[in-house]
């Protein structure tokens, strides 16, 4: 029988425990389950229509959203079109309502023709027309708990995004 040499034998004895550490490394062990949803990722742990426009605006970066504004107790509310400084906003970006609550979209003039029109993934179904007159309305009456998830699709790029959330 032949001896085995240091080297070969240190060689082997290395290779074996890469072999080791590297199965260990790649198993099938979870060490969790990687789901730790927290909330529903707008950092109040809220969920619901209002956790879902919260989320909603926060990552399409609506312009000038800061918060969704409680607007409930009333029976109509009033959204600009056009407004900010650059005139591609709408303001007040996100609303809360109750179901019933009728939403009235008011074309201010500015940035250009702007229209109002559900996303694909909204809990409601409603388009304008697109325009730039000043004054001109479009109205939307909620009568069921949702999420509106909704953009103006001609400045879609310049973050010109909105949600209503009707509780």
């Amino acid at each position: 029988m032949r001896e085995i040499s240091r080297r070969r034998f240190v060689l082997a004895t290395g290779a074996v425990a890469a072999t080791g550490a590297l199965a260990g490394c790649s198993g099938n062990g979870n060490g969790g389950n990687g789901n730790g949803n927290g909330g529903n990722g707008n950092g109040n742990g809220g969920g619901g229509p209002t956790g879902t426009a919260e989320t909603y605006l926060s990552d399409n970066e609506a312009n000038t959203y800061e918060s969704v504004q409680d607007m409930t107790g009333e029976s109509e509310v009033t959204v600009s079109v056009g407004a900010g400084d650059s005139g591609f906003a709408f303001e007040p970006a996100g609303i809360t309502v109750d179901a019933g609550t009728t939403v009235v979209w008011e074309w201010t003039g500015n940035g250009g023709g702007h229209n109002v029109s559900a996303e694909e993934d909204s809990d409601f179904e409603f388009e304008s027309e697109r325009t730039d007159e000043e004054g001109f309305t479009f109205e939307q009456t909620f009568e069921e708990s949702g999420a509106a998830l909704y953009v103006c699709v001609p400045h879609r790029a310049q973050g010109m995004y909105g949600a209503v959330a009707v509780e």
